[in-house]
C-alpha cells in the first residue's frame, strides 16, 4: 500500500515545482544579510573575494522555484561581498533542458532567456544553474521520463542535458568562455538517492568541463547526514545575532521549510504568482552565502 502514499507525495510535488511561489509578505524587503553585526559574529568578506582593485564578476542565476524564491538574496550577497554585476532569470517548474536552445515549444523558457542567449547578451563570468532536478516528467523537454518509472533513462537524459548546456554555454561565450556554478541540491525526503546522483552528476559534469560545484545543500543538512531530510537545524551564530533568522531561538534552531512544503526554503506560503520570497528565510540565505563564497574563492578573468 506504499505506491499510492508514494504516488500522492510526487503528484504534491509537480504542484509544488508548478506552483513554487512565496505567497505575498510584507512590503519592505527583508533585513539584510548585511546588517551591522557584534565583533563576536561579524560577517567576513568571502574567503577569496575579491579586493578593492581585483574585478567585479558578472554573474547569471538560472534554475526552477528554488532560484525563483532565492534570486533576490543571492543578487544581494554577491552585490555586497564581491560587488558582482547580477543577473537572475529563473523559472518554476523547470529542469536543465528547458534552458537548452532548441526546444521551442516544448520549453517553459522562452526564447530570449535560454542560456545560451543570455550568455551571448551578458558575456557574464559565471552562469549559476540551480535545479531540484525535476522528476516527473512535468516540463515538456523531459518527453515524459520520469524518475520513477524509468530510473535509469531519467539520469542518462539529465546527463545528457547538462552536457548539451554545458557545450551550448561555451559555445555562446566564444572568447570569453563563463565558468558554470553547478548548485548542489539539499535533501529530499521522498527521493533521497536520486538527488544524491543528481548531485554526483553535477559534480562529474563540473570536473569534466573545469567548471563548480557549489555544495549549498550541505548548508541545509544536518552535520554528518548529508543526505537525510531535516526540517530544522541549530541555529548559526549569524541567525543567533540575527532574531528572524533564527526561528525558535528558545530551542536554538531555525526552520529551513514550512510544516507544508519539505521541498523550499521559503517561509512564506506558495501561491501560483511567481515571485522571490519576500519573508526573512534562513535556509534561503544560507545556500546564497554558499554560491558567493565559492565565486569570491575563484576570481573572474
Amino acid at each position: 500500500m506504499r505506491k499510492p502514499w508514494i504516488v500522492g507525495m510526487l503528484l504534491t510535488g509537480v504542484l509544488l515545482g508548478a506552483c513554487s511561489d512565496p505567497a505575498s509578505g510584507p512590503e519592505a524587503a527583508p533585513p539584510s544579510l548585511s546588517a551591522p553585526e557584534s565583533a563576536a559574529t561579524t560577517h567576513q568578506r568571502a574567503a577569496g573575494s575579491p579586493g578593492p582593485s581585483a574585478k567585479a564578476p558578472v554573474v547569471l542565476y538560472l534554475g526552477d522555484s528554488l532560484a525563483m524564491e532565492a534570486q533576490d538574496v543571492v543578487g544581494r550577497e554577491l552585490r555586497r561581498d564581491l560587488r558582482a554585476k547580477y543577473t537572475g532569470k529563473p523559472y518554476s517548474g523547470t529542469t536543465v533542458c528547458d534552458y537548452l536552445e532548441g526546444t521551442g515549444a516544448k520549453s517553459l523558457v522562452p526564447d530570449r532567456d535560454k542560456a545560451a542567449a543570455l550568455v551571448r547578451t551578458l558575456r557574464p563570468d559565471f552562469v549559476v544553474l540551480q535545479f531540484w532536478g525535476n522528476a516527473w516528467g512535468y516540463t515538456w523537454c523531459m518527453d515524459g521520463i520520469t524518475h520513477a518509472e524509468q530510473p535509469t533513462t531519467y539520469f542518462k537524459r539529465y546527463k545528457a542535458d547538462m552536457t548539451r548546456l554545458t557545450a551550448q554555454i561555451t559555445k555562446a561565450g566564444g572568447g570569453h568562455r563563463p565558468r558554470i556554478v553547478w548548485v548542489a541540491q539539499g535533501p529530499d525526503p521522498i527521493t533521497p538517492d536520486r538527488v544524491r546522483r543528481v548531485n554526483e552528476l553535477y559534480a562529474e559534469q563540473a570536473a569534466a568541463s573545469d567548471d563548480l560545484v557549489a555544495d549549498a545543500g550541505a548548508k541545509v543538512s544536518a552535520p554528518g547526514a548529508r543526505y537525510t531530510w531535516v526540517q530544522y537545524l541549530p541555529c548559526t551564530a549569524y541567525e543567533r545575532e540575527h532574531s528572524a533568522y533564527c526561528t525558535q531561538p528558545g530551542r536554538d534552531r531555525t526552520a529551513l521549510h514550512l510544516d507544508k512544503d519539505y521541498l523550499h526554503f521559503c517561509l512564506a506560503p506558495t501561491t501560483s504568482t511567481p515571485k522571490p520570497c519576500p519573508v526573512p528565510s534562513p535556509g534561503i540565505a544560507r545556500i546564497a552565502r554558499e554560491i558567493t563564497r565559492v565565486i569570491g574563492a575563484h576570481p573572474a578573468g
